[in-house]
């Protein structure tokens, strides 16, 4: 493949060596005024730049287009006769390939027979059966033209000479790239409009089953406009990697060029296996998979370059470093890692760096990501809890945690992090109802399903799923089947524990189940529910597939999932359902052996000991929420919280983290727990002055959703609440079930990632289930009112 690209590349520079060579023989000629017929052709037969229309020729790989033509040495008349010929365009940019056109401008300083001089070159252009895109300007002119006109600008300021008064070329180049630096804001917003609607019609080059080469997103005209954006001093050109995928698009344009014989753009299906071949590949779905990789590469340089622009145009970012993750701060819109964050010492930073940044809806700076990539350590196997919890959390922010995989993807860290998604990545998918590639549709997957968790009781699960579902198609066989054995070995790598993966593997193994069985099998058949309720077993597996469905068919295209199909679907999973009812309800919960000893002591005790929160206390109205509201002030995350009580005597116990930096001190903690206990702190006024101090949600989030369980408690109502986690959620949900006059009986509390799944066993002032509906109309509105 190496020596078909240098040949490829060879190729197009010398088609443009000789192209200028015969340019200056015409050139030369049109200027002395030698009488030569428009039509003559100079020093060339006609097809030997581009191909003889109707032969579907063109040169092999390596092979010079052999034109003949002036030695150039300079056309002596041309450079003393106030006239310049400039090549723009893949001309300018020595990249002719077999079908390009010539786009040439004629620059002259006020000539009465440049009309004359103009047809003289390009009819024998137009005769060899080359197309041409060609003007005649003055410097001024050319200075006007391309102040309006966007495709001319970009075309003058990479222009090139070609022959005549080399002065005259700089002058224009100069003049207009003056222009263009001295008018950058307004122009790179004109350029951003154009590449949009170019990537808005032609798709992205990456996952198109037939892309378009030059117009697509993360095809040519991309890279040639961050040249763009460097020429007027705003960010740096395109880099290595950058520049290495453009000249593989270059060279799949080049081979297409030539198993056409046209200039083609469009690299349509019954073209890309000849195309591979000519390239030196073993076939057409490791061209796309290439091509998919160099796509890719363009769009995120693409991407980060106009982060460059953006930032010139809102102006300078107010200073200082807002904290948002132990070792990882925002900095002039960017993430970033702290100052003392070391990666070599602490493996999870780059997860917890990506958490923060889908999170918050920034984008990790392009050095910290290249110094993540260089310097953090080997995360440890099997995986720690907080590297679990990190990665459901970039899941769980949805469509804001594609862009952040995008970059950890560029830098080569998933595949460290992950050995298992190299065999996924790029990898094509041949089948016109997939709009990506497997591992985008995977990422697209998992961020779909952040919508749908609320429906299911493990939404780690439901993100992990999603993000592995397809992990199969890497391997040969059947991809359910592969896959289950595939995510046992991430589950165990990720540190799952064995039931967890039990339930991964399972999903996976039958994650094309339901949408399959509802298409495609008699609902009305007690045989068809029977055989799902049977494959399934539980009611959290059938949610978790009824969840992934929906986010997997979302991901796959219009064709894959319709309201239709979502009807079906659904109906099958509430018959499945129906036939699963006949487990026991979940009781509620109790206290363990260590909480009722610790409850003995009696009242008012509080322990801290690291990461856990005990408080014991005699039973009241609002203790919960009380305690977790301290816990909020002190900025300390409840990721899981449980309270019962023995006789009189209330016993939570928290699990906490500290939002950033380092946890706070114990002896203060205790003390405002006690004070709160004793009623003489009003932890409402601290919350409130935190609350008017935080930024708004960046990225958006699946409304919260508060439901009422009847069946599974006999002697208290379930209240099921789930909510984007955020700085003192318990206390607001406990204050609304307090304005309700509602006591906490017991309660479970979890935060999955970003994801808070609250269950309280609620009473009445009377310590009876809720059975008015009005008051259960009322705790549904005020817990979801305290949520927004």
């Amino acid at each position: 493949m190496r020596g078909e690209a240098r040949s490829f590349a060879a190729a197009r520079a010398s088609r443009a060596a000789d192209t200028d060579r015969w340019l200056k023989d015409l050139f030369r000629t049109a200027g002395e005024g030698t009488g030569t017929r428009p039509g003559d052709n100079i020093g060339m037969s006609p097809g030997t730049i581009g191909m003889k229309p109707g032969t579907g020729t063109g040169i092999r790989a390596g092979e010079s287009p052999g034109l003949k033509g002036a030695d150039g040495t300079g056309a002596k008349v041309g450079d003393g006769g106030g006239m310049a010929l400039m090549a723009v365009g893949s001309l300018g940019r020595r990249e002719l390939a077999p079908g390009s056109d010539l786009d040439l401008v004629l620059l002259h300083e006020g000539r009465d027979d440049i009309a004359a001089v103009a047809d003289r070159v390009w009819y024998p252009v137009w005769d060899s059966g080359v197309g041409l895109d060609h003007s005649v300007r003055t410097v001024d002119e050319a200075v006007r033209v391309a102040r309006d006109d966007l495709k001319a600008v970009l075309g003058l300021i990479q222009a090139r000479h070609v022959a005549g008064d080399p002065e005259l070329t700089r002058k224009a180049r100069e003049a207009v790239l003056a222009e263009w630096r001295a008018e950058s804001r307004r122009r790179l917003a004109e350029l951003r409009v154009a590449a949009d609607r170019r990537a808005d019609s032609s798709g992205e080059v990456a996952f198109l089953l037939e892309p378009d080469l030059k117009d697509g997103r993360g095809g040519l005209r991309d890279l040639q406009a961050m040249q763009a954006v460097a020429a007027a001093w705003v960010a740096s050109a395109p880099g290595p990697k950058a520049r290495e995928a453009y000249e593989f698009v270059l060279d799949v344009r080049h081979a297409l060029h030539v198993v056409t014989g046209r200039g083609a753009d469009r690299l349509v299906l019954q073209e890309q296996d000849a195309v591979a071949g000519l390239l030196g590949l073993m076939d057409a779905e490791a061209l796309m998979r290439r091509l998919a990789e160099a796509g890719r590469t363009i769009a995120h340089a693409f991407d980060v370059t106009w982060r460059a622009v953006d930032r010139l145009v809102s102006g300078p970012s107010p200073r200082g470093r807002r904290p948002l993750a132990d070792g990882v701060v925002e900095h002039g819109g960017e993430v970033v890692l702290a100052r003392g964050a070391d990666p070599r010492k602490d493996p999870v930073l780059v997860l917890r760096a990506a958490a923060a940044a889908a999170g918050s809806g920034l984008p990790l700076a392009p050095a910290t990501v290249t110094v993540l990539a260089a310097q953090s350590a080997p995360m440890p196997v099997p995986w720690p809890e907080e590297a679990r919890d990190a990665l459901v959390a970039v899941l769980g922010a949805g469509r804001a945690a594609v862009p952040v995989w995008e970059e950890l993807d560029q830098a080569g860290i998933l595949v460290k992090l992950l050995p298992d998604w190299e065999r996924v990545r790029h990898r094509p998918q041949r089948n016109p109802i997939h709009r990506f590639t497997v591992d985008r549709h995977l990422v697209e997957t998992a961020a779909g399903a952040a919508a749908h968790t609320r429906e299911v009781s493990r939404p780690d699960l439901l993100l992990i799923c999603a993000l592995f579902h397809d992990i199969g198609k890497g391997w040969p066989g059947d991809h359910s089947a592969t896959g289950e054995v595939v995510v046992r070995d991430i589950g165990a790598r990720i540190g799952l524990p064995a039931a967890d993966v039990e339930v991964l593997a399972t999903v996976v193994r039958h994650h094309l189940l339901l949408p399959e069985t509802a298409t495609r099998r008699d609902l009305d058949d007690p045989v068809t529910i029977e055989k799902v309720a049977g494959t399934v077993g539980s009611r959290e597996v059938l949610d978790l597939l009824a969840a992934l469905a929906g986010a997997d068919g979302q991901a796959t295209g219009p064709a894959a999932w319709n309201a239709w199909k979502a009807g079906l679907v659904a109906d099958l999973v509430r018959r499945v359902r129906s036939a699963l009812a006949g487990s026991p309800p979940p009781q509620p919960p109790s206290l363990s052996a260590a909480q009722v000893a610790l409850a003995r002591h009696g009242g008012g005790a509080v322990r801290v000991n690291g990461g856990a929160v005990t408080v014991v206390a005699p039973d009241r109205p609002g203790l919960l929420w009380s305690a977790a509201g301290v816990l909020a002030a002190h900025r300390l995350v409840v990721r899981s919280a449980s309270s019962a009580a023995a006789g009189a005597t209330a016993v939570i116990e928290f699990a906490v983290v500290p939002e950033y930096g380092s946890p706070p001190d114990p002896a203060t903690l205790e003390a405002d727990l006690r004070l709160v206990l004793a009623g003489r702190l009003d932890i409402e006024q601290r919350l409130a002055r935190r609350t008017r101090s935080m930024r708004p949600a960046r990225v958006p989030v699946a409304p919260p959703r508060v439901t009422l369980v009847d069946d599974a408690s006999a002697t208290a109502t379930v209240v099921e609440v789930r909510a984007h986690d955020r700085p003192g959620l318990l206390w607001r949900i406990g204050r609304a079930f307090g304005e309700c006059g509602l006591d906490v009986r017991a309660a479970r509390v979890e935060t999955l990632g970003a994801e808070a799944v609250d269950v309280f066993y609620v009473v009445d002032r009377a310590g009876r289930p809720l059975s008015d509906g009005a008051q259960r109309t009322q705790v549904r509105d005020l817990v979801l009112a305290a949520l927004r």
